[in-house]
């Protein structure tokens, strides 16, 4: 079998078009402090890292992350890579417990885990391409006919122009939408009013006979939440995200046990995380991504974990890495999807580095039985676009 012969990382930076800026855009854990600027700035994100790996025969498997990319540019480079190299990739639970075992004091969360994620990533697209299959057929094969999907958009803006973008997105059929809260704690009750109105004019436009979720990207607290969620309950939400800040896995716990499902696990890494977050009841739907968690076999382990406790896995922000994994797992029975937009928070750079993402067609997407790997291959068609840093 052929070798890893090299790890070659790259950083996208974004130099073209961005949609601006706007106030109350969406709650998030800056919120907290006083003002200075855009408050989501530190969660745009306008880069992107691919990480190829290459094997003795000149196949070339593609992992990405999009956290941090310079820093897990530096941590592949000098740490992780020489980890792989020489080794065969078809060993790769070992070579995800030596990357996570050998980096433990500093690399189990956060950046270490990302980094980690970026090369077992690209090793699984590897395995599919040496093999002639889908990743999805490495996991066990397809389990649904196509993933259903729900439009994850509907950022905080005026009501006039969060209903004109729920009734264009309805012309999709999604199977679901998502919308986001722009106020928080230190809005007060007059925000508190203005996040119920946007909710209110988004039900009115999508009905009752789809699912609608509610997501605070971290920007609410305990006292906040358990505040809002009786004013939320008559709006029957499929869940509220990412309430309060990650590490409050009590805050969780207490708010999971309300009239409304509580989501979360965007923000947290490896199976052991979700071992905690499931023992203390914290989550009635986890939402990792992959390309943070560990990777596609740090994500298999969860995804096991998770329906051992009955509790539904929908990964972050769609993608193929994610996707995969969705086909192939029956505890998996939705994904979400962002539209081909301008670049505004970072998740829609997936669509203009890479090509190969299926397009949701009537609420669904499918994946091809025939594309070996991930599918997806990195583009040129916008290189202009971005600066790369080798």
């Amino acid at each position: 079998m052929s070798k890893i012969k090299s790890v070659r990382t790259r950083v996208w930076n974004w130099k073209g078009k961005t949609v601006p800026p706007t106030g109350n855009f969406c709650a998030n854990a800056s919120d907290a402090l006083y003002d200075r600027g855009d408050a989501m700035h530190s969660f745009r994100f306008h880069q992107w890292l691919t990480c190829e790996i290459e094997t003795e025969d000149g196949t070339i498997g593609i992992g990405n992350a999009a956290l941090a990319p310079n820093l897990v540019k530096a941590a592949i480079d000098e740490y992780y890579a020489p980890m792989v190299i020489g080794e065969d990739p078809f060993d790769y639970a070992y070579l995800w417990e030596k990357m996570y075992r050998r980096t433990h004091a500093w690399g189990r969360k956060g950046i270490g885990m990302t980094a980690i994620s970026a090369v077992d990533i690209a090793i699984w697209d590897l395995m599919g391409k040496l093999t002639g299959k889908p990743v999805f057929k490495l996991l066990g094969g397809r389990t649904k006919e196509k993933i259903p999907v729900y439009y994850s958009k509907l950022y905080a803006a005026s009501v006039e122009e969060m209903q004109a973008e729920a009734e264009e997105a309805m012309k999709n059929g999604y199977q679901g939408y998502k919308t986001r809260f722009g106020y928080g704690p230190k809005d007060g009750m007059k925000g508190m009013r203005e996040n119920l109105k946007r909710v209110e004019a988004v039900r009115e436009v999508v009905g009752y006979d789809v699912d609608l979720m509610l997501e605070c990207y971290m920007g609410w607290n305990l006292d906040y939440t358990k505040r809002m969620l009786p004013k939320l309950e008559k709006y029957e939400p499929r869940w509220l995200e990412e309430p309060v800040i990650a590490d409050d896995i009590h805050g969780y716990a207490e708010l999971n046990k309300g009239p409304i499902p509580i989501s979360g696990g965007e923000h947290e890494f490896s199976l052991m995380g979700f071992r905690q977050l499931l023992d203390a009841k914290a989550v009635s739907v986890i939402q990792y991504d992959t390309n943070r968690v560990g990777g596609i076999t740090a994500a298999q382990k969860i995804n096991a974990l998770a329906e051992a406790h009955q509790v539904p896995v929908i990964p972050h922000a769609g993608q193929m890495h994610n996707y995969h994994l969705t086909m192939a797992n029956v505890n998996c029975p939705i994904s979400e999807y962002f539209p081909v937009f301008d670049v505004e928070v970072g998740n829609e750079l997936f669509y203009y580095i890479f090509e190969g993402d299926p397009d949701a067609v009537d609420g669904f997407l499918d994946l091809d039985d025939n594309k070996p790997g991930l599918g997806i291959e990195i583009s040129d068609k916008y290189i202009s676009e971005f600066e790369v840093t080798e």
